[in-house]
């Protein structure tokens, strides 16, 4: 087979392909890589150099022997050179025979910064990028153990994207790690941009709570690990999906363990409080102002009353409008450039409330309840826990608007029914609520503080902490 004339045929128009040829001897030497994900100083300093420093005819020998080279690999496969050279690879073709391929991969990612969607109050501040191997690095960095595994399988026919899977030998559960591998290895499509591409053929859930978190931060991925969890890394994604995640791990951050156990407590009610305002709070104001006016206050209800006088929409449709005008300015926020995305989104809600009730279309409690709840929603940091905030409170609006409190706890119902018959990875996802687990209680919302430290036992035959 003629390599080189395939080469040419295959890359025909690839501009940014090189092709050198060095005559030493009667032997005809092709160094050929692509200009763009190589850097051209490897090339010159490390190959080039040395190849006319050549003072053998064994060619191949004396290259794979003396090449200044980890990464140097003997090809005798077409399609692996063309997966080689597309992946930042120099190929020395000699004689159109003897193939090497050698590491000269240029650094196209950039460097390891500040996390932009997981603010870090008291613990590291670096976060993972879109190098695969400095994102591996940076677990083993915190994690020095030859127990720390990784396995790295390539998805997509034509990203053909390295993906890995770490976990920690003696306290994972190997039938979790199987199972991942191999809904991974079922996967078959074009390829994969990001590591939210896989989520869909990692989960079989159909509720619209997370089961799969993501996260850019080094500690929380290392946390996850040393719980018993598994990590996926993808090429090119800063983002790490934790496997298997449960609903309470949405209410906890990577910081919960660098401060004390009482004020952890407190934050997490808090946050669990913010939970249930944003998604009930709207449906409570509806259903007792339109249905239950009953439990309201005489004086509480007479001023209710003043302020929708001038309102000529039911309170469903004014609780729409608003709850919408708010995600268009969060949307927007989120969209436009940072140096003005959010003074501008604050004068836009400024704006549109001080003319909504100048104008007489909006009640000012209206925007007091519905600011209250959407500002409630914004203590999670997870986009998928927000959308399954966004999603019930709307549902349960609607049910208040023709129910009443009775639509209310019909909602709370269906809440508590969707949480209970959802699983991760086939493992409880209401743990450790249900089933009931003492040992997770210790670190669910109330943060007990104990010297022994137990993992779950959902995930890990190691209970406890320290242990090897």
């Amino acid at each position: 087979m003629n390599y080189l004339n395939e080469l040419k045929k295959d890359f025909n128009n690839f501009q940014d392909l090189i092709i050198k040829e060095i005559i030493y001897d009667n032997n005809i030497i092709n160094v050929i890589s692509i200009e763009t994900i190589t850097t051209s100083t490897n090339i010159n300093d490390f190959i080039l150099r040395n190849i006319v420093h050549i003072k053998t005819q064994n060619i191949k020998e004396y290259l794979y022997n003396y090449l200044p080279c980890i990464s140097i690999k003997e090809v005798n496969n077409y399609d692996d050179i063309i997966n080689l050279l597309v992946s930042g690879f120099t190929i020395i073709l000699i004689n159109n025979k003897d193939i090497l391929a050698i590491e000269t991969i240029l650094n196209l990612s950039r460097g390891i910064e500040k996390t932009d969607c997981e603010k870090s109050v008291t613990g590291p501040k670096d976060s993972f990028n879109e190098h695969f191997n400095t994102n591996v690095g940076l677990i083993r960095k915190r994690i020095k153990s030859n127990k720390l595994k990784l396995e790295t399988i390539n998805i997509g026919k034509y990203t053909n994207t390295k993906v890995g899977i770490m976990f920690v030998e003696n306290i994972y559960k190997p039938k979790l790690k199987d199972n991942i591998i191999n809904k991974l290895q079922k996967i078959d499509i074009d390829g994969i941009i990001d590591s939210a591409y896989l989520k869909k053929y990692l989960t079989d859930s159909k509720s619209v709570f997370p089961t799969i978190k993501e996260t850019e931060r080094p500690d929380l991925a290392s946390q996850s690990l040393l719980e018993g969890k598994i990590i996926i890394i993808t090429d090119n994604s800063p983002n790490i999906l934790i496997l298997p995640s449960f609903f309470i791990d949405f209410f906890h951050t990577s910081d919960d363990y660098y401060q004390k156990h009482v004020n952890i407590t407190f934050i997490r009610i808090i946050r669990l409080i913010a939970f249930l305002i944003s998604i009930l709070l709207p449906a409570y104001y509806i259903a007792i102002t339109t249905y239950n006016v009953n439990f309201i206050p005489i004086n509480l209800l007479v001023n209710f009353i003043a302020q929708r006088m001038s309102v000529p929409f039911p309170s469903f449709i004014e609780a729409g409008i608003m709850i919408i005008s708010f995600e268009i300015l969060r949307e927007s926020d989120t969209r436009i450039p940072s140096t003005s995305g959010t003074a501008i989104s604050i004068l836009g809600g400024l704006v549109l409330g001080d003319a909504g009730v100048a104008a007489g279309i909006l009640s000012p409690i209206m925007i007091i309840v519905i600011a209250i709840s959407m500002i409630s929603s914004l203590i999670f940091q997870s986009p998928e826990i927000i959308n399954a905030i966004r999603y019930y409170r709307f549902m349960i609006i609607l049910l208040a608007s023709i129910f009443g409190l009775y639509g209310i706890f019909l909602g709370i119902i269906l809440i508590i029914s969707n949480l209970s018959n959802t699983n991760t990875d086939e493992k409880d996802y209401l743990y450790p609520f249900a089933p009931l687990s003492i040992i997770g209680q210790k670190d669910a919302f109330i943060k007990t503080n104990s010297n022994i430290l137990l993992r779950n036992p959902l995930l890990t035959d190691n209970h406890i902490r320290g242990v090897k």
